[in-house]
Parts: C-alpha cells; structure tokens; sequence
C-alpha cells in the first residue's frame, strides 16, 4: 500500500511540475533518474529537519534546471518519517545536484537529524505514457 502511495505521489508530482517551455519536446524520458528517498527523523529535531528540508527542495527547483521535482511528504500518522520524491531529467544532472552549495549545507546541517536513510531508484514501468503526464502541463 505505502508504495502505491509513492506511486501516486510520483505521478502527482510530474503533473504538478513547473511548465517550462517545450518541456515536452526536449525531455529524454529513457534517460531520466527517479529516486525515493525514505527517511525517519529524529521528532525532537523534525522542526528543524524540515525546515532545512524546505530550503533544500526550493532551491533546487529554482536555481537547477536539471532539477524536475524535489517533492517531500510526511506521513499522516507519523510525520517524523519523510518520504521524497526526486526526479533529474539525466545523470549529469542527480551529480550537479550533490554538488551544489544548498545541497551540501543541507546535508550537513541535518546529518544528525536524520534516524535513517534509504534511497530506493526507481523506473517507468510504461516509458511511452510519461510525454502524455508532461503534455497535461500545457
């Protein structure tokens, strides 16, 4: 069920992605990395983690273009668990991400933060449907 959950918040997400111009044109959907990031935080410091947290995802999605979502969630019942959906248009991008100044500090100010971290690359499982997600932007 939590999967299906992240599913659905993976197709919400590259719906509710930003329009840029001809984004449907020039996206390579063969080369794109999705990524979930499933993370426990410690509740004393989740104030704190998120905030960093929102700081992170805004930046990213402002200043790099490689960048398509950053969409962080907290679950209902437990909101010290975060799950994070990333999307990067290729690889080039994910590598410019990790190396930015807003990524680093992040992961610097919430290393004690964090309980725990897994990073879980996912797939299409229909390739040939994502230009149609990306088309409902126009």
């Amino acid at each position: 069920m939590k999967k299906l959950c992240v599913i659905s918040a993976l197709i919400i997400t590259l719906v509710s992605c930003e329009n840029k111009e001809n984004a449907d044109t020039t996206m390579d959907y063969n080369n794109m990395i999705v990524r979930i990031a499933e993370l426990e935080i410690v509740e004393e410091q989740l104030k704190n983690y998120l905030t960093e947290l929102n700081i992170e995802a805004r930046a990213s999605m402002e200043r790099e273009s490689g960048v398509i979502s950053i969409f962080p969630m907290s679950d209902k019942e437990t909101p010290s668990k975060i799950t994070i959906v990333e999307i990067y248009a290729d690889k080039s991008a994910y590598e410019a991400h990790l190396e930015t100044p807003h990524f680093k500090k992040y992961k610097t100010t919430t290393a004690e933060m964090v309980k725990s971290l897994k990073l879980i690359d996912m797939g299409a499982v229909d390739l040939e449907s994502m230009p149609l997600i990306f088309e409902k932007l126009k």
